[in-house]
C-alpha cells in the first residue's frame, strides 16, 4: 500500500484556508469535502479557490467559462 507523502502534497496544495488541518493529507481532504458536497481546493484555479466557494456548481461554472485547463 502506498503512503501519503505529506511534504510533497503540501507543496502542490493551493488551499488558502490557513487553519486547515487536512493540508497535505489528500485522503482526509477528499473525504471531508465529499461529505460536505464540495470539491477540494485543488480542483479550482487560485483566484476561484480564494472565494472559498468549493461547491460542485462553482466547479461546473468555472469549467464551462475557462475550459478544461485554466
Amino acid at each position: 500500500m502506498r503512503t501519503c507523502d505529506e511534504k510533497k502534497n503540501t507543496k502542490s496544495c493551493n488551499c488558502s484556508y490557513e487553519p486547515c488541518s487536512r493540508k497535505g493529507h489528500c485522503c482526509d481532504c477528499l473525504t471531508y469535502h465529499r461529505r460536505m458536497g464540495e470539491l477540494p481546493a485543488c480542483y479550482f484555479p487560485d483566484d476561484v479557490e480564494a472565494s472559498y466557494d468549493r461547491s460542485i456548481e462553482k466547479f461546473v461554472q468555472t469549467h464551462r467559462a475557462r475550459g478544461r485547463w485554466w
